[in-house]
C-alpha cells in the first residue's frame, strides 16, 4: 500500500527546467481502461459558457478534454491553450513535448496520484495487439462521451448537485463546495477520489463536480403583442433581445436542469430496472428554476426506470421486454428504491406511461403489484396510457392529465426562496416514467412544469391571473424542455441529437431529415456493440468491475455479417410492427386504414448516397395519406406530414434523382398541393434486399395498390420512363 502523494504548484518552481504543456480549465479525474496498462488524466481541455443562474453563479459546458497518459512516456500533443506566461510571443498552438529529463519530476507528481488501495503496477506492460486496441477502442470512446454528447456540465461556484430547496438547508454549511455535493449526481466522484482523500484544503480547488445531464439558461419577456414568428430558442440559437428594450414588461430567468445519477448508470439495453441496491436506471432529477427580482422558485422531478428486475435481451429492433424476478423476489429491493426516494422527498406521486396493453403491458403490470405490496399513504400510483390518449400526434390531450392531477400539483407546491430566506418547501415530487423514460416522460414532466410555472409567474404577478404564457415565452419554454429531452435520450440511448430543425407541428422542413444509414435491424445490432464499449467506459468512471468480456466483441463484430442474414428474415416482422404502431399513433379514429409500407425519401435536395435504407413510413387512409419520418437510432418518428387525398394531383415513377452517374433504382413521386399551390411533391422509393432489384415493379404495385387502379404511362422528356 503506497499513500497518496501530491505536489504544490508552486514546487514545481525547484524542478529543473520545468515545462508548461499549456492551460486547462479544470481536472475530471483519472481512468484505466485496462488493468495492465496505465492510467489517464482526463483534463478539460474547452468549456463553453452555458448562463449565469440567480446570484450571478456561471455554468460552465465541457466540450473538448485532453488526455494525459500517467507513464513514463513523454506526453503526446494534447492541443491545449498556450498560457502567455510560459509561452510569451507563440500566438499560434504549437506541439510542446519536453524531453525525458525535464518531464520526470511533473510526471512523476502525476504518476504518485495512486489509490491507497492498490499499489502501482509496476510490471511490464505486455505487448499486446488486442490490450492496445481495446484501450484505444475504449479511448476513442471515452472521448465521443465527453465531446459529442455536451452533457457535461459544472460549475465554480454553485452546487448543481443539489436543488434550490436542498442547498438553503445547509447554507451556513462553512465545507467547500464538492463537500456538500448530493453523491447520486456526483459523476465523476470515483475518478477523483485520490484527491477527495488528501484531505487537506490546498487540494479543494481542484476538485471540480461535474454531473452528467442538462443545462439551459434563458431570459424570458412577458409581452402578449409580440407574435411569436421572430424568436426561436435552441442551443446553436440562442433567444434575440427585442430591438426595442424597455422595462414596461416583466422579464424572468428560467433554468432546467437534469441531473443524472451515476448509480446504475449506462446505455438503454444494458441498464434497465432496479439493481440490488434499489437504484434504477436512467434516473435523473429534474429542476425548472424561476428567478423574478429577488424571488428564486425551484420545483423539481424525476424519472427512473421501473424498479423491478427487466431487461430486453437480443438483438432485433426493440426487443420484448422480459421480468428477470419473480414478484417475490423483486419486493425487497422495490422497498429499497421507494424507501431511499421517500427519505429524500417524502412523498412520490407516480407516473407510470406504460402502455396497458401489448408488449408492455408486463412491466406496467409488474410495477403496479409491487406498489400494493409496498402499500405506503405516501406514494400515490397514477396510469396514463400515453399512447392510448395521445393517438394522432395529438399530445395536448396530455392536458388531460394535468386536469386530473391539477389539486395534487398545487398541494405539492414549489421551493420559494428570496433574500430574507425560505418562505415555502417543496413537499413531494412526481415520479415519471415510461419504458424508455425518454420522450414520453419529458412531454409529461414539462406539460406538468408548464402548468406549476404559470402558477409561480401569476403569484408573483408577472402574469396576469386570467392570461395564458405568452406565445412567445412558450415556444421558447418548448424548446428548452425538447432540448432537455433530447440531451438524456442522447446520453441514455447513445443517440445523436435530434435534428435542430425539427418542429414540434408536423410541418415537415426539407434541412437535416436525412442520415446516413444501414438498415434498422443492422443499425440496431450495430449500436449493441457500440453500446458495449459505452457501457464499459461508464463502469470505469464509476469505479464498476467490467462483467463482459470485451475481446470477445471483436469475434461478434466479425461475426456480424452472418446474423445480419438472420436479421434480415425478421425484417419485414419488424415493419410491421413499426406500421401497426405508428397507424395506432397517427391516424385519428374516424379515418379507417387502407395500408402502410417503409420507405426511402430520395428527395434530390436530400441526396445522400450512403442513404439507403428506411427512414419513411407511409400511410395510407381513406382520407389522407402520411408520411412520417423515422429516426431509427431512437426508435420514432420525429416529424411527419398529413395531406388529404383530395390535394394528391398525379404519382410518378422513373429513374430515382442522383446527382451523379446513372440511376440505380427507380422511385415514386407523389405531386400534392399545399394551400391550392402546386409543386409540391415527396420522391420515395422501395427497400431493396436483392442488389439486382431496381425497384420499379415495387413502386408500380405499390401505386397500384394504394389506388386499386391501373396506370397509364408516359413518356416525359428528359426522364426516361416515367410512369
Amino acid at each position: 500500500m503506497i499513500a497518496s502523494y501530491f505536489v504544490l504548484a508552486t514546487d514545481l518552481l525547484l524542478a529543473w527546467n520545468p515545462v508548461c504543456l499549456g492551460l486547462v480549465e479544470g481536472v475530471i479525474g483519472k481512468i484505466q481502461l485496462h488493468s495492465d496498462l496505465p492510467w489517464w488524466l482526463i483534463l478539460i481541455r474547452q468549456k463553453a459558457l452555458v448562463g449565469k443562474l440567480p446570484g450571478d453563479h456561471e455554468v460552465c459546458k465541457v466540450t473538448k478534454i485532453a488526455v494525459l497518459s500517467l507513464s513514463e512516456m513523454e506526453p503526446q500533443d494534447l492541443e491545449l491553450e498556450l498560457c502567455k506566461k510560459h509561452h510569451f510571443g507563440i500566438n499560434k498552438p504549437e506541439k510542446i513535448v519536453p524531453s525525458p529529463d525535464d518531464s520526470k519530476f511533473l510526471l512523476k507528481t502525476f504518476t504518485h496520484i495512486k489509490s491507497n488501495v492498490s499499489a502501482p503496477n509496476k510490471k511490464k506492460v505486455k505487448e499486446s495487439k488486442e490490450k492496445e486496441k481495446l484501450e484505444r477502442r475504449l479511448l476513442e470512446e471515452l472521448l465521443k462521451m465527453f465531446m459529442d454528447s455536451e452533457s457535461f456540465y459544472y460549475s465554480l461556484t454553485y452546487d448543481l448537485t443539489n436543488s434550490v430547496q436542498r442547498q438553503s438547508a445547509g447554507e451556513t454549511d462553512p465545507r467547500p463546495l464538492w463537500q456538500k455535493v448530493d453523491d447520486r449526481f456526483f459523476w465523476n466522484k470515483y475518478m477523483i477520489q485520490d484527491l477527495m482523500e488528501i484531505g487537506t484544503p490546498d487540494v479543494d480547488f481542484w476538485i471540480l463536480p461535474i454531473i452528467q445531464g442538462f443545462v439551459q439558461i434563458e431570459e424570458l419577456v412577458v409581452n402578449y403583442n409580440e407574435s411569436s414568428d421572430d424568436e426561436k430558442s435552441s442551443p446553436e440559437t440562442p433567444p434575440q433581445e427585442s430591438t426595442c428594450v424597455d422595462d414596461i414588461h416583466p422579464r424572468f430567468l428560467v433554468a432546467l436542469i437534469s441531473r443524472r445519477s451515476r448509480h446504475r448508470a449506462g446505455m438503454r439495453y444494458k441498464r434497465r430496472g432496479v439493481d440490488k441496491n434499489g437504484n434504477v436506471a436512467n434516473y435523473v432529477e429534474t429542476e425548472q428554476l424561476i428567478h423574478v427580482h429577488n424571488h428564486t422558485l425551484s420545483f423539481i422531478q424525476t424519472r427512473g426506470s421501473v424498479p423491478v428486475f427487466w431487461s430486453q435481451v437480443g438483438y432485433r429492433y426493440n426487443p420484448r421486454p422480459r421480468l428477470d424476478k419473480s414478484e417475490k423476489d423483486t419486493v425487497a429491493y422495490f422497498c429499497a428504491h421507494f424507501e431511499e426516494q421517500l427519505k429524500i422527498y417524502k412523498k412520490q406521486v407516480i407516473i407510470n406511461l406504460v402502455d396497458q396493453a401489448g408488449r408492455e403491458k408486463i412491466i406496467g403490470d409488474a410495477y403496479l403489484k409491487q406498489v400494493l405490496l409496498f402499500n405506503s399513504s405516501h406514494l400515490t400510483y397514477v396510469s396514463f396510457d400515453f399512447h392510448e390518449h395521445c393517438r394522432g400526434m395529438k399530445f395536448e390531450n396530455v392536458q388531460t392529465l394535468t386536469d386530473a392531477i391539477y389539486d395534487i400539483i398545487l398541494d405539492m407546491k414549489w421551493c420559494w426562496v428570496d433574500q430574507a430566506g425560505v418562505i415555502c418547501k417543496q413537499e413531494g415530487i412526481f415520479r415519471v416514467n415510461c419504458m424508455d423514460c425518454l420522450d414520453r416522460t419529458n412531454v409529461v414532466q414539462a406539460a406538468i412544469a408548464r402548468v406549476v410555472m404559470e402558477h409561480q409567474l401569476k403569484k408573483l404577478g408577472v402574469m396576469p391571473p386570467e392570461q395564458p404564457l405568452p406565445v412567445k415565452c412558450g415556444r421558447i419554454y418548448q424548446v428548452m424542455w425538447a432540448n432537455n429531452g433530447d440531451s438524456v435520450s442522447r446520453q441514455y440511448a447513445g443517440t445523436a441529437a435530434l435534428k435542430g430543425d425539427f418542429t414540434r407541428t408536423g410541418e415537415r422542413k426539407l434541412a437535416g431529415v436525412m442520415k446516413d444509414g444501414v438498415n434498422s435491424a443492422n443499425r440496431y445490432y450495430l449500436n449493441r456493440f457500440k453500446d458495449a464499449y459505452r457501457q464499459a467506459v461508464i463502469d470505469l468512471m464509476q469505479g464498476i468491475p467490467v462483467t463482459e468480456d470485451l475481446y470477445s466483441i471483436f469475434t461478434k463484430e466479425k461475426e456480424h455479417e452472418a446474423l445480419h442474414k438472420e436479421n434480415q428474415r425478421s425484417h419485414q416482422e419488424l415493419i410491421s410492427q413499426l406500421l401497426q404502431s405508428y397507424m395506432k399513433l397517427l391516424l385519428p379514429d374516424d379515418e379507417k386504414f387502407h395500408g402502410g409500407w417503409a420507405l426511402i425519401d430520395c428527395d434530390p435536395s436530400l441526396i445522400d448516397a450512403t442513404h439507403r435504407d428506411v427512414d419513411v413510413l407511409l400511410l395510407l387512409s381513406n382520407s389522407a395519406y402520411y408520411v412520417a419520418y423515422y429516426d431509427d437510432e431512437v426508435d420514432k418518428v420525429n416529424q411527419y406530414q398529413r395531406l388529404s387525398l383530395e390535394d394528391l394531383e398525379k404519382i410518378e415513377i422513373g429513374p430515382e434523382p442522383t446527382l451523379f452517374g446513372k440511376p440505380k433504382f427507380s422511385c415514386m413521386r407523389l405531386h400534392y398541393r399545399h394551400k391550392d399551390a402546386g409543386g409540391y411533391f415527396h420522391t420515395l422509393r422501395a427497400v431493396m434486399r436483392n442488389p439486382e432489384e431496381d425497384g420499379k415493379g415495387r413502386a408500380v404495385n405499390l401505386t397500384k395498390t394504394s389506388l386499386a387502379s391501373d396506370l397509364k404511362t408516359k413518356a416525359l422528356w428528359p426522364r426516361e420512363k416515367i410512369f
